[in-house]
């Protein structure tokens, strides 16, 4: 899953989200002088990024994306996903979604000197783009999209991929329908004291 996701997901807890949020950007193990929110944040996100690669669901919307695109399914749809569920996100939060947003990057910024320099640079590129309020739209997808693809090493279809998710729309839908209801609940369960 992609940002917006992962911090839902986290709940409420301060540490918890600021775990989650450092997932794609510290490897390795856990270092075990975090507070331990924060370790349990991390230790979330990576469970969260199992459990949604492992899923049935998934893995058979990603089997519906034609080459090149196919290799790259798994970025797409942690992408488009967010979309979702920024577009309907109401649904998901008693929070409003420019709230959330806001919210999540305070915290970010209240602990600005302990986050990794990537995540610094992050937090800069989701205060100009006001994300993750901005997944609502489409045209911020696909600038994310391209974004990312500009950060892989070899050459990829990201900057186009919006075209194969216009094509697959209505079955992305269907998948994020079935998957993310049992996402929520795998958050919850991993949460519970």
């Amino acid at each position: 899953m992609n940002h917006l996701a992962h911090a839902l997901v986290s709940g409420a807890d301060e540490d918890l989200i600021l775990g989650s949020m450092l997932g794609d950007f510290v490897h390795g193990r856990i270092d075990g002088g975090l507070p331990i929110g924060v370790q349990q944040g991390l230790a979330l996100h990576r469970a969260v990024d199992v459990f949604t690669d492992s899923h049935p669901v998934v893995m058979t919307a990603k089997g519906l994306f034609h080459p090149p695109y196919r290799r790259y399914a798994g970025i797409i749809l942690d992408i488009w996903f967010d979309h979702l569920l920024a577009h309907d996100f109401g649904h998901w939060s008693d929070q409003p979604l420019d709230g959330f947003s806001l919210n999540l990057r305070d915290i970010l910024q209240r602990h600005r000197e302990e986050l990794p320099t990537e995540l610094r640079a992050f937090l800069r590129y989701m205060h100009a783009h006001e994300l993750p309020l901005a997944y609502r739209d489409e045209d911020e997808i696909a600038s994310v999209l391209t974004v990312v693809g500009t950060r892989l090493t070899r050459a990829n279809p990201l900057a186009s991929s919006m075209d194969e998710i216009e094509r697959l729309r209505p079955q992305l839908q269907t998948a994020f329908d079935a998957f993310f209801p049992e996402l929520v609940a795998f958050g919850e369960m991993r949460r519970a004291p």
